[in-house]
């Protein structure tokens, strides 16, 4: 007869063991997938600011456009004085007056700032022959209404500011 002296075998001492391989690896596997889903949210915030701070630049590069084609509007300061105020005479055969044209064209500005960005606003300022165009929008969507556009303030809008010339 042929009896084993060891208090325990070693099949018995091992029993569970490759459980808790099972477990660790979860743990891993879960620990990897949590970090694989921040990095997906970061990356879809950062695509979506992207994608504001475009808009933004295209609709700054929309008033440059509409002031450099209204020259006679722009040598008034009509951009520059804020007059905001659909036209549709316009569109007309009649048309209409170059000052009457930067008003409509500051009406479309602004009615395209609230379309496409969350709480949308843009300045015209003109320094001599020269004006800067400042576009302004909530990137984080938090309510923020200050106009200094400090990056570093939360309290403050984003922008995105370009000069342009007649």
């Amino acid at each position: 007869m042929n009896t084993d002296r060891t208090p325990y075998s070693t099949r018995q001492l091992s029993a569970g063991f490759t459980l808790i391989e099972v477990l660790v690896a979860v743990v891993v596997l879960s620990v990897g997938l949590l970090g694989l889903a921040g990095l997906q949210a970061t990356s879809m915030r950062n695509n979506h600011d992207a994608y504001l701070t475009t808009q933004a630049t295209y609709l700054a590069n929309d008033m440059a456009d509409r002031i450099r084609a209204n020259t006679n509007a722009a040598a008034l300061a009509a951009y520059a004085a804020g007059n905001s105020a659909q036209n549709v005479t316009c569109y007309t055969g009649g048309g209409c007056s170059p000052t009457a044209m930067a008003g409509n064209d500051r009406f479309e500005w602004d009615t395209n700032l609230g379309l496409f960005l969350p709480a949308g606003q843009g300045t015209v300022a003109r320094a001599g022959t020269q004006f800067t165009l400042t576009v302004m929008w909530d990137e984080l969507r938090t309510g923020a209404t200050g106009t200094a556009c400090n990056p570093n303030n939360p309290n403050d809008l984003r922008c995105v500011t370009i000069v342009t010339q007649p």
